[in-house]
């Protein structure tokens, strides 16, 4: 059976439900499991199956504690929901492929992940009886996601924190315009890293996380990373097919560093992948890091891609890891002198497939207005990032295929800005305009956000 286990040692083995019920280590490190399988032999048997068919197949590598049958269940449920019979297609545009993994319900990528977790959620907890009292924190699409992965159940509450007046309006109608009693919106007086941090002192108090019975759904969740390494490999055997090619790169937009480390769990598993491009916006630590081998905290800039306005990057301790080969000392000692120095510098920067690179404001916008123009193609800020820095690493033998990670229509003025034109428009956010909302506002203090999370759960 698959065991996970802390970045940081400091727990006993787990299964993969308790390693998802539990999200970030009791002693603070986030959960790996102990070995990563090789999927090298069935790739070719892979290589045409349905996302749904996929999907099962690579998650019963690391579920193997769910019976077959509830697993393919629970991906068949999360991923009918999605518009496309694909799930994630990937288009031919220019010089690249876009895989477009925004057809879920709430038109972003976090949609592949949080669908599952919701379901996932229920299960294990109809199985054990108990409620869950889920923290999130968020830079804007992954509270709308997951607010609608477990709005209305009834095992579940959900308090989703925002940086105020730092998401987008369209993100923030997607999360505040959803008013089941079941879901608490609060906008942080403060930056992204201010909420990520609450959440993570609130899992760091035991006996508070133990009362409340916490659970996350933040990227420090194993199974937030399972789902998305999926779509990797999806993505790679259509390219191939179309192209004849035996190998591709991808191009992923970050700041978190969740989504681009799911590839480089692909790329381990055996996926042929030459290059795996991080590419960060003006909050370009994780670019940094990746050229110098130093990773240095700073001052968050505000920019038109506001999910990736990130300065500490929560799953880049799940890559230091890898990079200590599994000493959890080492990664201890660095996360250690990240918090008292604010920097560490580690030797070999750039594991395996990866590359990063910067892609700026007049960059996104020029990318935006040049894939309009040219191609007929609208990207969100957050992919234009992603196919600007791609752009550096294209090799004409390897397809190179950009994630675009959120639909434009959630980021209208930068859309507008780069185009003079209102393109950006889709059904389902038009239909939010003039609904009711909910939302408190709260300081960046744990202990005022803990007051509202008891608050809540007294009142029922």
């Amino acid at each position: 059976m698959t065991r996970y286990v802390s970045t940081r040692g400091g727990v006993e083995p787990l299964t993969f439900k308790e390693a998802v019920m539990s999200g970030l280590a009791r002693d603070g490190g986030l959960l790996m499991p102990e070995r990563v399988p090789s999927a090298a032999g069935e790739l070719e048997r892979w290589r045409k199956l349905p996302y749904a068919d996929l999907a099962f197949e690579v998650m019963r590598l690391f579920a193997d504690d769910i019976g077959a049958s509830d697993l393919r269940g629970l991906v068949e449920k999360s991923y009918g929901v999605f518009r496309h019979p694909e799930v994630t297609p990937t288009v031919p545009v220019g010089p690249v492929h876009v895989l477009e993994l925004f057809h879920g319900p709430t038109l972003a990528f976090k949609d592949v992940a949080l669908q599952f977790l919701g379901n996932l959620f229920e299960h294990i907890l109809s199985e054990a009886g108990g409620f869950m009292n889920i923290v999130a924190a968020t830079s804007g699409d992954t509270g709308s996601a997951a607010i609608h992965g477990v709005r209305g159940r009834g095992r579940m509450r959900i308090f989703v924190m925002h940086p105020r007046g730092r998401v987008s309006p369209v993100q923030e109608l997607q999360m505040t315009t959803v008013t089941d009693a079941n879901v608490h919106n609060l906008a942080v007086e403060g930056t992204f890293d201010d909420c990520q941090n609450i959440v993570k002192d609130l899992f760091n108090d035991l006996a508070f996380r133990d009362e409340c019975g916490l659970g996350a759904v933040n990227s420090i969740n194993w199974a937030r990373v399972l789902a998305q390494i999926v779509y990797y490999f999806y993505a790679a055997f259509r390219v191939m097919d179309k192209t004849g090619a035996d190998k591709v790169s991808f191009t992923v937009p970050t700041g978190n560093f969740g989504d681009v480390f799911a590839g480089y769990m692909a790329c381990r598993m055996g996926l042929p992948v030459e290059r795996l491009v991080l590419a960060t916006n003006e909050n370009d630590i994780l670019a940094r890091y990746f050229n110098t081998g130093e990773y240095r905290t700073g001052a968050v800039a505000a920019t038109l891609s506001p999910s990736m306005d990130i300065q500490v990057a929560s799953n880049f301790e799940r890559y230091l890891y890898c990079l200590a080969e599994a000493d959890p000392r080492q990664v201890k000692q660095w996360m250690g002198s990240l918090k008292s120095a604010g920097s560490i510098t580690t030797p070999g920067a750039c594991h395996g497939c990866m590359a990063a690179g910067r892609g700026d404001t007049a960059e996104t916008l020029f990318m935006i207005r040049e894939f309009w123009e040219r191609h007929n193609y609208l990207l969100d800020p957050h992919s234009a990032v992603g196919v600007a820095v791609g752009a550096r690493f294209l090799k004409e033998s390897v397809p190179m295929i950009c994630l675009a990670t959120a639909h434009p229509a959630k980021f209208g003025e930068a859309i507008l800005r780069a185009t003079g034109q209102d393109l950006a428009r889709h059904p389902l956010i038009d239909k939010l305009r003039g609904l009711p909302t909910r939302l408190e506002t709260a300081p960046a203090d744990t202990a005022a956000v803990a007051a509202i999370i008891r608050r809540a759960i007294a009142e029922g």
